[in-house]
């Protein structure tokens, strides 16, 4: 693998019931996450998280997509140069 880059998560989460998958995935990355936050925007029925991660580009491409992947849920990553 290559080496470690900090990234950022975006994911808006259109169906709350697809929390308790979206833990199972961020646990299985455990190792890589440095931080998370959620935020309910209930005027639009969404969940708004960001989750900063410090892993190499092929485990962060893994698990945006893994995250991604859920219905109702959209994921994009911003990675640092560095």
């Amino acid at each position: 693998m290559g080496e470690n880059r900090v990234a950022v998560i975006s994911v808006i989460v259109e169906d709350r019931t697809i929390a308790s998958s979206i833990n199972a995935i961020l646990s299985e990355f455990g190792e890589y996450i440095v931080g998370r936050m959620g935020v309910p925007y209930k005027a639009k029925n969404i969940y708004v998280m960001c989750v900063i991660a410090d892993a190499p580009a092929e485990v962060l491409n893994g698990l945006t997509g893994k995250i991604g992947s859920l219905k109702g849920v959209t994921a994009k990553t911003l990675m640092s140069k560095i």
